[in-house]
């Protein structure tokens, strides 16, 4: 590959510099197949910025593209296929020649199309030629039933017919995305949402390599690798996809969510920038992070859930950043200059999660969606306290809450308050020592929220909830039970 993604000055400009340099055409398989030998053998990732495809997916892409293969990418949404797809076209060549002013991005030694050979004999080694990037190379379409074959293919041009130009002319013709992407890559999202005759015109390109507009067939040996995502739902599902155009796509390539709560936590932290804001420190417990994890992969497994349309890692994204909002709201209020979100932050998350999730036919009642949140936070926070090693302390914070304490706590409460809690309840101390160490009034706060909240959770602590939104609540001494 060459050392730069940007076409160089030096590169020759002329059809006879380009000749005179050497330069011999290969095919964009060719390209991507070498590239990828040369990053397997340096060692670097085939796309270093998504996480959890190192032993699944990234090895069968692999195969796909030393066999030289069209691949459709199949998974629920949210798991990163459209950022994969455009991470192999850095694969491309940094640059390449293209004649001056071809659509079609024509090779100067090797041209498709009947404009560029009749330049190529009149102006013979003085023809001007171009470099482009990897870029320029890549064109994207999503799926949607309102593309048509102009979108795709081409279409008769009405303003080159005006001209003078007949129909039969392969000139009068305005070519589509596909063609376009001559010697690079096309990608298409949502493949399955493609109208049935649209699906013929894309398989007869990449079968066939030519394009028929109008009854008019025009023999294009295009040369362009096709990616595609779909939902397997919509991709097996019978009368979505015509059998030829599943058949031209040589390997399909299963996605998957992250596996793991690790995988899920790197990628909130890879997305999610921890810089200050207006000034104000940001400080994330691990606790919190692990929760909203956690909290994802419940959402995953809950039967209420349809799991077909998926829980996109964006629902942790944006899960981390509205509870990281919900905490500046409160530091700015309280004239904080430290952010730190904490357990009483969690019922701010409805807003970013409930209107990524579907819920299963019966489970859409007024309110069903914000008990199935409360129950799903209530799994997270108990599994994250459960995880906890031995915490030091725990027994006599309970027998304080027994012997008839109680306190209060809410998302708006100052830092400095949840001091008199760690002041007067005997042995909160060593706990909040024992998970967060001598931190910060901000820390010490959010921890105590945490432990209370497990100790609730475990059912070891009653608690009573106050606020329009839930987040204001007492806890105290545990119910008795009643015979």
């Amino acid at each position: 590959m060459a050392d730069s993604t940007e076409p160089s000055s030096a590169h020759p400009s002329t059809l006879g510099e380009l000749r005179a340099s050497g330069y011999r055409p290969r095919s964009v398989r060719e390209e991507l197949r070498a590239n990828l030998i040369c990053r397997m053998e340096a060692g670097t990732s085939l796309a270093g910025n998504l996480l959890g495809y190192e032993e699944t997916v990234f090895p069968e892409i692999e195969n796909a593209i030393l066999s030289g293969h069209h691949m459709v990418l199949l998974g629920e949404r949210g798991q990163g296929k459209s950022r994969l797809i455009r991470a192999l076209v850095s694969l491309l060549d940094a640059a390449v020649p293209v004649v001056a002013g071809c659509d079609l991005h024509c090779d100067p030694l090797a041209p498709i199309c009947a404009s560029c050979e009749a330049r190529i004999l009149a102006e013979g080694d003085a023809m001007a030629v171009e470099w482009i990037s990897p870029d320029q190379r890549y064109n994207e379409k999503l799926a949607t039933p309102d593309v048509t074959m102009a979108d795709l293919i081409g279409e008769v041009d009405p303003i080159k017919i005006a001209e003078g130009r007949h129909l039969d002319d392969a000139e009068a013709i305005h070519f589509g995305l596909v063609p376009r992407a001559h010697r690079g890559i096309f990608a298409i999202n949502e493949l399955p949402d493609l109208m049935e005759k649209i699906q013929v015109g894309l398989f007869n390109l990449m079968e066939e390599r030519d394009v028929q507009i109008r009854g008019f067939s025009v023999r294009l040996p295009v040369d362009v690798v096709v990616l595609a995502t779909a939902n397997p739902e919509d991709y097996t599902s019978r009368g979505r996809m015509i059998t030829p155009l599943k058949d031209r796509f040589d390997t399909q390539i299963r996605t998957h969510y992250p596996r793991d709560l690790a995988t899920e936590m790197a990628i909130l932290d890879q997305e999610v920038s921890l810089e200050p804001r207006a000034g104000r420190t940001v400080i994330l417990p691990s606790f919190m992070k692990s929760i909203l994890a956690r909290l994802t992969f419940a959402a995953r497994e809950a039967p209420e859930i349809n799991q077909s349309s998926g829980v996109s890692v964006r629902v942790s994204i944006n899960n981390l950043e509205t509870l990281i909002a919900n905490a500046e709201r409160r530091a700015v209020r309280n004239h904080a200059s430290v952010i730190v979100p904490r357990i009483s932050d969690l019922p701010a998350v409805a807003a970013s999660m409930l209107g990524k999730v579907e819920l299963e036919y019966g489970a859409e009642g007024l309110g069903d969606d914000m008990r199935l949140l409360e129950r799903l936070l209530g799994c997270a926070v108990r599994d994250e306290f459960a995880a906890q090693p031995p915490i030091e302390g725990l027994g006599l914070v309970q027998q304080w809450f027994e012997a008839g304490g109680g306190v209060e706590v809410s998302d708006a409460m100052a830092d400095e308050e949840y001091g008199e809690a760690l002041a007067g309840i005997e042995g909160l101390q060593a706990c909040v020592e024992t998970i967060a160490g001598g931190e910060s009034p901000a820390i010490v706060a959010s921890t105590i929220e945490f432990l209370l909240e497990g100790l609730h959770l475990a059912e070891r602590l009653n608690k009573e909830s106050f606020g329009t939104r839930a987040d204001r609540v007492r806890y105290g001494e545990k119910e008795p039970v009643r015979e």
